[in-house]
């Protein structure tokens, strides 16, 4: 059954959706050309030849938005994200994920939200912020979700997780219909997941991770037979799947794929909450994986990973999140020292591991944690956090949900509950980040998977949270800026990865470059649109747009617009 779920009552003045097309062909495919500079691991520069692809590009205009009023307004959504009990235990109280992408093709950006005890919603974007629900009501107990293309058959489908046993994929048949499968070959259990072209053959892989402790609690000692938990890569070649497993066990709440020592292919980086320690594979020359360690500080307990160029240097900074509170006012103090002493194990001299945030951030040889000296270290009982120019300044801000419910870890405080506030941070432009209470994001509802994207087609960044035990929340950004937005959306019809997953895009103004790339999941449990955005700061200039494709192809756009969409697509 379908039905209206959210309506913004505010007056909006929408002018007509206008499409401009406009062909962009510069370069054959295949002719040689300089190319931008490729970063080493030990900090030089070296320029590599690159092929030059062809593109078409759609020019959609935003439309006109809500009058703005310095602030975001929260609508609360048709989801209820329940666990099995009304005061969740230990794991249930982990929560769900959700996943934002244009499921249907419309243009507009649609969303799933995971649950436990309850169906799987889908939110069907019908424009000007109404939402209609669909549910998918033969799963229970779903964690993470991503909105990918599997088959490569130009539909995105519905990927989802159960802690123990294999992802189940919702292929997408059109028309709002779905048929649930099993992928032949992807049948281990997954908590955490995350999808890219990790061998360069044009199709997507799956790499997934395992929640041990999760399992142990909903099997008991019968997850020690699942021999093929832990850490799994699935490589896909047609329409089969080959399994290699790069660990018998994890504690993984993350996973992401991201080239992390700057070699050009994508490495497999293991969020893993408590004592393990994160893992991180490279991939070498060979497609084969080398277990490796190339940070010196990391999270304790991660949660979430999130990446980007907060110096506007060309190169990300990476982001996880822990546990620490966000206030040293004696009565959080006090709910907080029960918990830290239960969970936190005792440090030894020259530990990796903080109970606290940690930025990765490259210093040419190596990668430094600075998440003290940026004041974002301590954002509370962190789940979700994300990157996102909020305020369309050019400089990525940040936010995190977090919260925690637990009748057995928190018997101590009312209602088993920690009850905290969701962090907004703004970036101030020299990469320090400052608390903004008044944008109006501080909710209380113990948020577990969030995603940020433009459901208004207004220009600026909108935000999703999945909550526990309280209904899902949709914040419209309606914050009075001065700077414009350019979206970037991808298209590669000739391939299996028809959205462009792993690629690359920068854009250069007359104030520097602005670094995105196209992912499938982030953050806690959290699919990723396709579509990118960029905010531009009054004033700016663009100068040009640089896609580097999935197989190293490079397109280049000039004499672009402010505040429209673009729909580039690769031609043959």
């Amino acid at each position: 059954m379908m039905h209206t779920i959210l309506r913004v009552t505010a007056q909006r003045t929408l002018t007509l959706r206008t499409v401009l097309m406009m062909a962009l062909v510069s370069l054959l495919a295949g002719c040689v050309v300089a190319a931008s500079p490729v970063f080493t691991p030990n900090g030089e520069i070296q320029p590599a030849p690159v092929l030059h692809a062809a593109v078409s590009v759609m020019q959609t205009p935003f439309q006109r938005g809500a009058p703005c009023m310095g602030s975001f307004v929260a609508h609360d959504l048709e989801h209820v994200t329940q666990a099995a009990l009304s005061v969740p235990r230990l794991f249930d109280s982990n929560g769900s994920g959700l996943a934002v992408n244009d499921l249907d093709g419309d243009g507009k950006l649609d969303i799933v939200l995971a649950n436990l005890a309850g169906s799987v919603s889908i939110l069907w974007n019908q424009g000007g912020l109404q939402l209609e629900r669909q549910e998918l009501s033969m799963l229970r107990k779903t964690r993470a979700v991503a909105m990918v293309d599997v088959d490569g058959d130009g539909a995105l489908d519905i990927v989802l997780t159960n802690s123990i046993a294999a992802p189940a994929v919702f292929r997408n048949g059109g028309d709002r219909r779905f048929k649930l499968l099993l992928l032949p070959g992807v049948n281990q259990p997954a908590y955490a997941m995350n999808w890219a072209d990790l061998d360069a053959d044009g199709d997507l892989d799956l790499v997934t991770g395992s929640y041990d402790a999760g399992r142990q609690m909903e099997v008991g000692s019968n997850y020690l037979f699942h021999a093929g938990a832990g850490v799994n890569v699935y490589m896909q070649d047609g329409e089969q799947w080959s399994r290699r497993q790069l660990t018998d066990t994890a504690q993984a709440l993350a996973v992401a794929l991201w080239d992390l020592n700057l070699d050009g292919r994508p490495d497999i980086w293991i969020g893993n909450d408590f004592d393990p320690y994160d893992e991180v594979w490279l991939q070498d020359e060979h497609g084969d994986w080398r277990h490796a360690q190339p940070f010196a500080r990391m999270s304790h307990s991660t949660m979430s990973i999130d990446r980007g160029d907060l110096d506007g240097n060309g190169i990300a900074e990476y982001f996880t999140t822990d546990m620490k509170p966000y206030t040293i006012r004696p009565q959080v103090i006090a709910e907080w020292m029960p918990l830290m002493d239960a969970a936190t194990k005792r440090r030894q001299r020259n530990d990796p591991q903080l109970s606290e945030n940690v930025l990765q951030v490259w210093r040419g040889d190596r990668y430094v944690n600075e998440g003290y000296d940026r004041k974002i270290d301590a954002t509370g009982w962190s789940w979700s956090g994300k990157f996102g120019d909020l305020d369309t300044d050019g400089d990525l801000d940040l936010y995190v949900v977090n919260g925690m419910i637990a009748s057995d870890l928190l018997h101590y405080l009312p209602g088993g509950e920690l009850v905290e506030h969701n962090q907004a941070l703004r970036n101030d432009g020299a990469g320090q980040f400052l608390p903004t209470d008044d944008w109006a994001l501080d909710s209380t509802r113990s948020g577990r998977g969030m995603s940020m994207a433009d459901f208004d087609d207004d220009g600026d960044l909108d935000i999703v949270v999945n909550n526990l035990n309280t209904p899902a929340q949709l914040f419209e950004n309606r914050l009075c800026t001065e700077g414009g937005a350019l979206a970037v959306d991808l298209r590669w019809p000739d391939s299996a990865n028809p959205f462009g997953i792993g690629a690359t895009v920068r854009l250069y103004t007359d104030r520097g470059v602005m670094l995105r790339d196209v992912r499938a999941v982030s953050g806690y449990l959290s699919g990723d649109p396709a579509r990118l955005h960029f905010g531009i700061p009054a004033g700016a200039t663009i100068e040009r747009l640089e896609i580097r494709w999935p197989d190293g192809a490079v397109s280049e756009l000039d004499r672009l617009s402010l505040n429209q969409m673009l729909t580039v697509t690769r031609q043959p």
